[in-house]
């Protein structure tokens, strides 16, 4: 498997352009472009603000035609796909539809698991509420699996990898929540305040795939943001 790691500065890489100029581009060829997405920015237009800007409007004024392939949620950071072709776009979407996408984000936990890694296979109910929240429903909840695996922990928190096997709205935030972990930060799902972190401390952190026109085995990876970088760094001081 070909592995694309960090750079100092643009290149070539196999005759693919590798883009690293400060700005949140990590690959960029004829077919497919991998962004590390800020969060705070929606990956499309929210329904209640037309005017607000997007992930997809500020990448179309670049890039001009894109298709979206899969998404991460608006507080969420980390590394995203899209297709620059219509044949990509299939290609992807089939990969995806297929679970043949190995999704990997990195999470904080608000507390110390005494398990090293975890399968949870609550099933979850999305849009529930004023809040449109994400709930564990036995009953009428569909099919959802996270993998957890601890990194790290650290004295009142664990630095965690998750898979999520399925990909429902806020699952990775729900399934840790359910085990009575929430991810720091994370106060819609019952997470206490926290000065570590403005938000869930939730980061996409890679992704692995075939490519759609070499099919070669891929593997790209987003760099933390600093904020869940500066709360890590604060976890490990304290």
């Amino acid at each position: 498997m070909k592995q694309i790691a960090d750079e100092e500065t643009d290149g070539f890489i196999n005759g693919f352009l590798w883009l690293n100029s400060g700005m949140d581009t990590i690959y960029k060829d004829e077919q497919i472009l991998i962004i590390n997405k800020p969060a705070g920015l929606s990956v499309l237009p929210e329904g209640w603000d037309k005017e607000a800007t997007y992930l997809v409007k500020t990448l179309e004024e670049e890039f001009e035609k894109i298709w979206v392939v899969h998404r991460i949620d608006k507080v969420t950071s980390g590394i995203i796909i899209f297709a620059l072709t219509a044949e990509a776009h299939r290609s992807l979407n089939i990969q995806f539809e297929k679970h043949q996408v190995e999704k990997t984000y990195h999470a904080i936990l608000n507390g110390v698991p005494k398990w090293d890694e975890k399968t949870t296979k609550f099933p979850l109910r999305v849009n529930v509420g004023h809040k449109h929240r994400t709930m564990v429903d036995d009953k009428n909840g569909v099919r959802s699996e996270t993998r957890f695996k601890i990194l790290k922990r650290y004295h009142s928190s664990a630095l965690v990898e998750a898979m999520p096997m399925t990909g429902r709205t806020h699952q990775i935030r729900v399934h840790a929540y359910a085990l009575g972990y929430p991810l720091l930060g994370d106060i819609l799902y019952s997470a206490p305040e926290t000065n570590l972190i403005p938000r869930p401390a939730l980061h996409a952190y890679s992704l692995k795939f075939t490519h759609p026109e070499t099919n070669e085995a891929v593997s790209f990876q987003a760099e933390y943001p600093s904020d869940f970088k500066m709360a890590v760094k604060l976890l490990r001081e304290k």
